[in-house]
């Protein structure tokens, strides 16, 4: 077997009841590191920088935490903990899944460094698997297929990401050059307006003077709806 089929061993495979300082606990040193990610983004994680927030020695966080790699999949697992799963919407299941929807939503736009994560190979901790299983437990109310419940899903997933990734990048511009996204339209007006005068594109034109901007929530919740009733229809639950 060659060093790439070797099977991975995984954090949730392992006894991690490891150290004796209850001070210095798996948990407390997840619940820092996700701070520092929330405020600073991943990069700025390092065990070094983790235990200077602690107080801590660095040698002392590997009695409980191999690596970053394992770090980050214990702090994705973390912010799906906190995570509520949706209620119940009697059988309504888009109704339910476009609430766990806007719970993901809200967690990646809390949590700015998941998004990125979540993009990846999939985390396998308890909590993430626990928002999987009820997510295909929804779609299962439409379709006994479980491949198709898994595509509807991952779709889902794929759009929340999308359009989240959009507002971050948004956010991020604005932090980097100090302009809201009003004052940007505002320093490339000029430049629009040449583009409308010369009449070459006339649908862009009226995007520019006629339509409304609407905020980012709206512009998700019409994805999401449009999204959702093309999956109903395609599975023949309209």
């Amino acid at each position: 077997m060659s060093a790439r089929s070797q099977p991975a061993t995984l954090v949730w495979m392992r006894d991690r009841e490891r150290g004796s300082r209850p001070a210095l606990s798996e948990e407390r040193i997840v619940r820092t590191a996700i701070r520092l990610a929330d405020a600073e983004g991943i990069d700025a994680l390092s065990m070094r920088r983790i235990a200077a927030e602690m107080g801590s020695g660095t040698t002392s966080l590997y009695r409980h935490i191999t690596n970053k790699d394992e770090l980050i999949e214990l702090m994705i697992d973390a912010v799906y903990g906190e995570m509520p799963l949706p209620e119940r919407a009697g059988e309504d299941w888009v109704a339910e899944l476009a609430a766990a929807a806007r719970i993901f939503r809200a967690a990646l736009l809390e949590h700015p460094w998941l998004a990125q994560q979540a993009s990846r190979r999939p985390a396998l901790g308890p909590n993430v698997i626990k928002h999987s299983d009820h997510a295909l437990g929804v779609v299962g109310r439409a379709t006994g297929d479980a491949t198709q419940a898994g595509v509807v899903v991952a779709s889902v997933n794929t759009f929340v990401l999308g359009s989240v990734a959009s507002e971050l990048a948004e956010l991020e511009a604005q932090r980097t050059t100090g302009m809201t996204e009003d004052e940007w339209r505002n320093s490339v007006g000029a430049y629009v307006q040449q583009v409308v005068d010369s009449g070459r594109f006339p649908h862009f034109n009226r995007r520019v003077l006629e339509a409304g901007e609407p905020d980012p929530g709206a512009r998700f919740e019409f994805g999401l709806g449009c999204l959702l009733a093309g999956i109903a229809t395609a599975l023949g639950r309209p």
